[in-house]
């Protein structure tokens, strides 16, 4: 049976005396979409950081590829083939759009780069036509672009992304999952945090639900969809 390419075992997450996870245990298998949905603050983008070793699990392990990750240095993370697009973008607003791009290569240097800019501004025409214009000037939504771009100069095999639709209009979120199910087709693997649970389970092929730093449910995208807990705490009833 093959490895999941990320697993995390029976992790507890501290923020100084204050827990914030508690026994999460998960995996993302290769070429999948999966999903974290759950309250604001219930420890979503916590697990994120645990992976990427900040904060460091207490207890339990992360394994990437079988490799126990758990005490990896976050710089050393990164150039494993994980890529993270952080809640807010964080850009560099004062470089322009392709300079942006270029500083997604730095994990793996510039060898692919003519090649990985010119299918980035395939995939975003809209930073094509801004590739000069600084960063802090674009709208939310071509940040968000933006900061996708730049994570897949890395080429990276798993990204991981932090509420890629907060604070996005609803034409803008149809548009940023579209793409993100063109990343997946293109062979790279997604786990997903999201507050917009109809467009995340939509989109993912399996899914878990987090309470108060624990896994309290998990499944494919269509059972949680229709699951009525997962309907009434976060689709709204419908």
């Amino acid at each position: 049976m093959t490895a999941p390419l990320l697993e995390v075992r029976g992790v507890d997450t501290y923020y100084g005396p204050v827990q914030a996870l508690r026994q999460v245990s998960l995996h993302v298998d290769r070429g999948e979409i999966v999903t974290l949905i759950g309250a604001n603050g219930a420890g979503k983008t916590t697990l994120l950081m645990t992976v990427f070793g900040s904060p460091r699990a207490t207890v339990g392990e992360v394994y990437y590829r079988g490799e126990d990750i758990t005490r990896v240095p976050t710089h050393q993370i990164a150039t494993r083939g994980i890529a993270q697009v952080p809640e807010g973008r964080h850009i560099f607003p004062a470089m322009t759009v392709e300079e942006n791009i270029v500083m997604g290569t730095i994990p793996i240097g510039q060898a692919h780069l003519d090649a990985d800019r010119q299918a980035m501004f395939e995939l975003f025409p809209r930073l094509k036509e801004r590739r000069n214009q600084r960063a802090g000037t674009l709208s939310g939504g071509e940040q968000q672009m933006l900061a996708i771009a730049r994570a897949l100069m890395g080429r990276p095999e798993l990204i991981l992304l932090d509420e890629p639709s907060l604070g996005l209009a609803p034409l803008i979120v149809k548009r940023i999952f579209e793409v993100l199910k063109e990343v997946a087709q293109s062979g790279k693997t997604i786990f997903l945090v999201e507050q917009n649970a109809n467009h995340a389970l939509r989109l993912a092929d399996r899914g878990y639900v987090m309470v108060n730093g624990e896994i309290r449910l998990e499944g494919s995208g269509a059972e949680l969809l229709s699951n009525p807990e997962v309907r009434e705490a976060y689709l709204g009833g419908h």
